[in-house]
């Protein structure tokens, strides 16, 4: 199954008279479609760093292999990190993708694995699923290098700063009209090397 994280709006109105929200249509996707090739993916992530045009754009840098938060916070050109895509790597285990949204204070993004460690600890499922998150969220609090990908905001020019450091595998914009909150993400995994598909998961944690 293709792991998906939906970026959420950091922001809620409260109160009596604040009239329900309307169900947002999601019609924009960061990153590989199941099944579609790698080669292909990457080639169409690369053609979104379209350098026209100076305005910010929603973006996701695939990371291989993943990397700490200590690595996100040194990549290059600054870029304003929104949401940190979990998941951790276990031998032919599938292993769950935990998104965690961040504020632009750097200690949100410190606290990020620690976050997604206390979400892990709570899932529930069937023995093996509790032993798999389980031991998940014991890397997490670790410090582990379990980062797959992160949503950011940033510039066209920046974008491809970032797609050349050594630790990202790509960088994909979305179209300047995309909007926070409408968009899916579906990660680029490390092990995705010719086609978007799951792997086994026949091992133990």
């Amino acid at each position: 199954m293709a792991a998906t994280a939906v970026l959420a709006s950091a922001v809620l109105a409260a109160g009596l008279l604040t009239p329900p929200r309307t169900a947002t249509v999601r019609t924009d996707t960061l990153g590989p479609d199941h099944g579609e090739p790698v080669p292909g993916y990457l080639a169409r992530a690369a053609a979104s760093l379209d350098p026209a045009g100076a305005d910010p754009r929603w973006g996701l840098v695939s990371f291989a292999p993943p990397v700490t938060v200590e690595q996100v916070a040194e990549l290059p050109g600054d870029p304003r990190v929104a949401q940190v895509l979990f998941r951790v790597p276990i031998d032919r285990v599938q292993t769950p993708l935990v998104a965690v949204d961040v504020s632009e204070h750097p200690e949100a993004l410190r606290r990020a694995p620690a976050v997604a460690a206390g979400r892990l600890r709570s899932a529930m499922g069937n023995d093996r699923a509790v032993r798999v998150a389980a031991a998940s969220a014991g890397r997490l609090a670790d410090g582990c290098a379990c980062v797959v990908g992160v949503v950011v905001r940033v510039a066209p020019a920046e974008a491809s700063r970032l797609a050349a450091a050594s630790e990202v595998r790509s960088v994909e914009l979305l179209p300047p009209d995309a909007v926070a909150g409408a968009f899916s993400v579906n990660p680029l995994l490390p092990e995705h090397v010719d086609v978007v598909a799951p792997g086994p998961d026949d091992g133990e944690p």
